[in-house]
């Protein structure tokens, strides 16, 4: 067997899994799940409409590169989006969701041979970031995100002589969990220290659509032509259809940037295997295309946010984020940890067991470095379900947390 699978972290929910096992929850309500960042909005008519008239592409095999008519919407996106201005055959590339291309961008562009690989992660992160790196043969390194600055990443964190062997930096912006947008001048920064070291930028961009301001998140394409930077050297975009159009399911996306890199990352999954079902690429050609659906899947969000925040920050320490459809919330602190458990977690397990909801433990979502794990006390709440529910969860929430404060 592979020994460096022996270096992977259980995923997040089967920990949460493990915690709760003993846990019986309260039969007196019905379970509502805000732990997983499933998209729960209902997938646009058209989308499947296409998708069922794409059946007869299942009789070939698909092109691991695409179609061309793909790729050009796909840069056709970009443009409407951006303002960036992409060669579909040369600058994009359908990958099967960002989960899938996180992980095979760092097997093509990792050197283990060389001593001291490093992948720079921010943290708390999405672990598929760890696990890229570690069956990449490198070591992962974590930069935390600061409250103090509305958990911006901060990458003064890791040393030059830390960069100097990093190959590969995950950007995720706006961030999971914390709901971040890295403005300009940190996205200067980061691309001084890549023409400095030579390392590759992956910026995973798959929360861009839903956003709360009157201005849209900065894109790591954007900002680089912003700064001038039109080559788009050792940057990658990546994004996908799952949370902008409400299609998880489909695992539809695609990566862009740096021809080079994408040159080579193709011929990887020429060999992996990776090329997506002719029936998807019609349904994608149509969503990436059409932004109303966009509009509107947002303008749910934004009402949702502004439902279910000001009932939770009546308790919690939270606020309306950035963007994405995560509120990222601290939990009032324990006197007695006698239990074992941190607060984050017993916070999980007391609300799960007196109310039936689920919530994520944000310790479970970093790991410790610089001395902290910076998602300890906190948990993440995914507002995907419908409103309804999500603010029936956040009553209950609230009357849990009132509870604890009360007995104290």
């Amino acid at each position: 067997m592979n020994p460096l699978l022996q270096r992977l972290h259980p995923y997040p929910f089967e920990r949460l899994r493990e915690l709760t096992r003993d846990i019986v929850p309260n039969p007196q309500f019905t379970p509502i799940s805000l732990g997983i960042g499933e998209p729960r909005h209902p997938t646009p008519r058209f989308v499947e409409e296409q998708l069922i008239a794409g059946f007869p592409a299942l009789s070939g095999y698909p092109a691991t590169a695409g179609e061309p008519a793909l790729r050009t919407a796909c840069a056709g996106w970009l443009q409407r989006r951006y303002g960036v201005t992409l060669d579909p055959a040369t600058q994009v590339l359908p990958v099967n969701g960002t989960r899938e291309a996180l992980f095979a961008l760092a097997q093509t562009v990792l050197d283990p041979t060389k001593p001291g690989a490093t992948v720079v992660c921010p943290n708390p992160f999405y672990q598929i970031y760890e696990g890229a790196a570690l069956l990449g043969g490198a070591q992962p390194v974590f930069a935390n995100s600061d409250p103090a600055r509305n958990f911006a990443v901060r990458w003064d964190d890791i040393d030059e002589a830390t960069w100097a062997r990093t190959q590969l930096v995950y950007v995720c912006s706006p961030g999971n969990p914390t709901g971040a947008v890295m403005p300009l001048d940190e996205w200067k920064r980061l691309f001084e220290l890549s023409d400095r070291h030579g390392f590759v930028i992956a910026s995973d961009e798959c929360y861009s659509e839903i956003y709360f301001r009157d201005e849209a998140p900065l894109g790591g394409l954007q900002a680089a032509q912003q700064l001038g930077r039109t080559s788009f050297e050792r940057l990658i975009l990546l994004t996908s259809l799952s949370k902008r159009s409400n299609v998880p399911g489909m695992r539809s996306g695609f990566v862009a940037g740096d021809a080079a890199l994408i040159k080579q990352f193709l011929l990887y999954r020429t060999y992996h295997g990776s090329a997506m079902s002719g029936m998807v690429q019609r349904a994608s050609i149509a969503a990436w295309n059409d932004e109303q659906h966009v509009i509107d899947n947002r303008e749910q969000y934004r009402r949702k946010f502004a439902q279910v925040t000001p009932v939770l920050a009546s308790v919690l320490d939270v606020k309306l984020p950035d963007a994405g459809f995560y509120l990222w919330a601290a939990v009032p602190a324990r006197a007695d940890r006698s239990d074992g458990y941190t607060d984050d977690v017993a916070f999980a397990r007391g609300l799960l067991a007196q109310y039936n909801v689920t919530v994520l433990p944000g310790s479970l979502l970093a790991r410790p470095a610089h001395g902290i794990n910076p998602g300890e006390g906190r948990i993440r709440m995914a507002l995907v379900a419908q409103t309804d529910e999500c603010a029936e969860a956040a009553r209950r929430i609230v009357a849990y947390t009132q509870g604890l404060t009360s007995n104290r």
